[in-house]
C-alpha cells in the first residue's frame, strides 16, 4: 500500500493522539495540543504532517513554522521544548515525513528546519560533556516504592521543606495558574529571559486537560514555588519549575518535585522525564539526585542535515535570552525592570526564540 503525507488539521486530532499514546518513542510534547497551544497563543502556522496508509495513521510529525520579524521562516519540531521528532512504524516512514517538510520549507522560502530529535540507546560519558541531555527517570509502581528508594540525605531534605512548614497542593483543569505564572514571571525577570505569555500557559491547560498537572508550594499562604507536568499515556515531563529565591533556604523546589513525582506514580506515570540539563553541571546533579539518567539530546537543522553545538550554550534557562557580547549586559538591565514591564514586553519576544 502507498503511504501518503499530508499536512494535519484538527480534525486529526483524536487519531493523531491515540497514535501518539501507543507509540513507544512519543513523548508528552507530540500530543496535538502542544500544536494547537503554539497556534492559538502565538499564532504561528501549524505545519505538523501525518501519514496515512489505506486510511491508518503510520506516522506523525509535529512542526511549527516560526514567522520572525524581517527573517525567513523557519521550521521547527517543536519549539519551546526539547524534543519533536518525527513518529512513525519505520524507519521509511520518519523519512517520508521529513521529506515532506522539507517540501514546505522550500515552499514557504523557510530558512532552515530545527528538528529536535533524542540518541536512543546507552552513550559513553565522554560523548555527552559538555552536551545537552534530558534527565529520564523510571517510576515503580507505587509513590512509597519511590520515596523508600530515595538516598537518606533525599528524604531528609524533603521532610526538611515540610517541616519549615511547607505545603504544596495539586490542582488541575486550570486551577493554580495565577501563583504558578507570578512565581514563574518573577524567575524569568531574575535570569534576565522573556517570559512567557500567560495566555501560552492557559491554551496549554484547556488543550491538554487531563493530561496536564500544576502544583504550587506555599508557605502559609504565600505561593513560593510551583511547576506545572504534562503527560502522554505513561509518560510525564516536567517543562517549567520555579521558586522565589528568598524563600530558597526553605528547600520549596524539594517539596515541589516530590509533589508531582508522587502525583506521577499515583496516576500510573512509568517515567518521568526532567528536561534538559548539560551534563555534570549544576542542574544536572539536581535531577540526578533523584534518580534520574541522562539521554543525549540529537539537535540538528533537517534541511542541510548538520548538527546543534550545545558547547556554545549556557544556563538551560537562559538559553531563551539573546546570545552574544551585549548579553549579560541585556540581562543586568532586564533583571532590573519592573515585574509588570517583563510580563508585557517579554511575551512579545520570547514568541520568536524557539528554545
Amino acid at each position: 500500500m502507498t503511504v501518503q503525507v499530508r499536512l494535519a488539521t484538527i480534525k486529526d486530532e483524536p487519531l493523531w493522539n491515540n497514535y501518539v499514546d501507543n507509540h513507544s518513542r512519543a513523548t508528552p510534547y507530540h500530543r496535538f495540543g502542544w500544536l494547537k497551544s503554539v497556534e492559538q497563543a502565538y499564532q504561528h502556522k501549524n505545519m505538523a504532517a501525518i501519514a496515512l496508509q489505506d486510511n491508518q495513521i503510520v506516522g506523525v510529525l509535529p512542526c511549527i513554522q516560526m514567522q520572525r520579524p524581517l527573517l525567513r521562516p523557519a521550521f521547527c519540531a517543536l519549539p519551546y521544548c526539547d524534543v519533536g521528532y518525527a513518529l512513525g512504524d519505520d524507519s521509511a516512514i520518519v523519512g517520508l515525513l521529513t521529506q515532506f517538510i522539507n517540501q514546505q520549507l522550500s515552499a514557504a522560502n523557510g530558512q532552515k528546519f530545527e528538528f529536535r530529535d533524542l540518541v536512543d540507546g546507552p552513550t559513553e560519558d565522554s560523548q555527552m560533556e559538555g552536551q545537552k541531555v534530558r534527565m529520564l527517570l523510571a517510576l515503580p509502581e507505587t509513590s512509597e516504592e519511590l520515596l523508600s528508594g530515595f538516598k537518606s540525605k533525599l528524604r531528609s531534605q524533603i521532610r526538611k521543606s515540610e517541616k519549615n512548614g511547607l505545603r504544596y497542593e495539586i490542582f488541575k483543569n486550570g486551577q493554580g495558574l495565577d501563583d504558578f505564572y507570578h512565581i514563574f514571571a518573577i524567575n524569568m525577570r531574575k535570569l534576565g529571559s522573556p517570559v512567557h505569555s500567560k495566555e501560552w500557559f492557559k491554551h496549554l491547560l484547556t488543550n491538554y486537560q487531563g493530561n496536564c498537572v500544576l502544583s504550587v508550594v506555599y508557605s502559609e499562604d504565600i505561593p513560593i514555588g510551583a511547576g506545572i507536568t504534562l503527560s502522554n499515556n505513561q509518560n510525564t515531563a516536567i517543562p517549567w519549575a520555579s521558586t522565589v529565591a528568598e524563600y530558597n533556604k526553605l528547600a520549596p523546589n524539594m517539596l515541589l518535585y516530590w509533589s508531582l513525582l508522587k502525583e506521577a506514580c499515583d496516576n500510573n506515570m512509568r517515567s518521568f522525564d526532567f528536561g534538559r540539563s548539560t551534563f555534570g553541571e549544576g542542574t544536572y546533579r539536581f535531577k540526578a539526585q533523584w534518580g534520574a539518567v541522562p539521554q543525549l539530546l540529537n539537535w540538528y537543522n533537517a534541511a542541510s542535515q548538520t548538527s546543534q553545538n550545545f558547547t556554545v550554550q549556557d544556563n538551560d534557562e537562559r538559553e531563551s535570552a539573546p546570545k552574544g557580547r551585549l548579553r549579560p549586559l541585556v540581562e543586568s538591565i532586564w533583571a532590573k525592570l519592573p515585574l509588570g514591564v517583563t510580563t508585557s514586553v517579554g511575551p512579545k519576544i520570547r514568541k520568536h526564540i524557539s528554545l
